[in-house]
Order: structure tokens, then C-alpha cells, then sequence
């Protein structure tokens, strides 16, 4: 076993005395990297604000998604409703109709992100302020 990683190979949680920044980077048997890659990426992040109290279909979220490619938002859906964030519903009609929409995780992991988005509303003219000084430090 690996330095550092505990015996349970379904325990993902420390104690706050065990606690160490980079556990869930370096474990193997803790997929907290891989789930935080997923829903952190901008594409996850734009779908899942998007999806917020709304269906869309995949066109409808085409085109709201500045830039995101067809083969780059098929991706995003379907690692989305992999993971039981977002439900692809499929209706048996000519053309086929495909809705999105998220799940009740979906719903709690968009509460997260809506927090952070608020976090960053709250201290932007801070980060502003901070990021000319130091903008100013380094080209004297």
C-alpha cells in the first residue's frame, strides 16, 4: 500500500487531525480528483448553471454555450449523466427529441457553485485592487 493512503479501501474522509491538502490528490483509491476535474471544468460548470430550474435540448444548450464544440458538449453531457448529475431523457418521436435537465444532485452541486460564483461577485473589486499591485510590483 501506498504511503500515506489508509487501509479502507472505500474511505475517502479524514479527520480533521489526519487531515492533509493533497490526500485526495495522490490516493488511488479516492476518485475526489477525478469527480472535482469533471464538475470544475468550465463546459460542466456553463451546463450545470444553465440547467438550473430549466430543461434544455442539446441544440437549445449549443447555442447558449459560446464556443463549445457539438463533439465537446456530447462529452460534457454524457460524463454529467455518468456521474448522476444531469438526466438525458429521450422521447420517441420523428426527429428524435432529446431533453437535459439535472438531477436532485445536479441541483444540490449547482447551489455549490451558484456559492462560489457569489464568493467571486462579493470580492472581485478586492482581487481587482490586488492584481494591479501586483501587477505593479513586478513591472517596476
Amino acid at each position: 500500500m501506498e504511503e500515506g493512503t489508509l487501509n479502507s479501501l472505500s474511505r475517502c474522509e479524514l479527520t480533521e487531525e489526519d487531515y492533509d491538502a493533497f490526500q485526495w490528490d495522490t490516493r488511488e483509491d479516492c476518485e475526489v480528483r477525478q469527480i472535482l476535474d469533471r464538475v470544475a471544468d468550465k463546459w460542466s460548470l456553463l451546463v450545470i448553471a444553465l440547467l438550473d430550474r430549466n430543461t434544455l435540448r442539446f441544440t437549445e444548450l449549443r447555442k447558449k454555450i459560446d464556443g463549445i464544440s457539438q463533439r465537446m458538449l456530447t462529452t460534457t453531457l454524457r460524463h454529467l449523466e455518468r456521474d448522476g448529475l444531469v438526466r438525458r431523457t429521450v422521447y420517441p418521436v420523428v426527429p428524435p427529441r432529446v431533453d437535459y435537465e439535472l438531477t436532485p444532485m445536479g441541483m444540490t452541486l449547482h447551489q455549490t457553485i451558484q456559492s462560489l460564483v457569489t464568493w467571486t461577485e462579493d470580492h472581485q473589486g478586492e482581487i481587482a485592487v490586488a492584481r494591479a499591485q501586483y501587477d505593479q510590483r513586478v513591472t517596476a
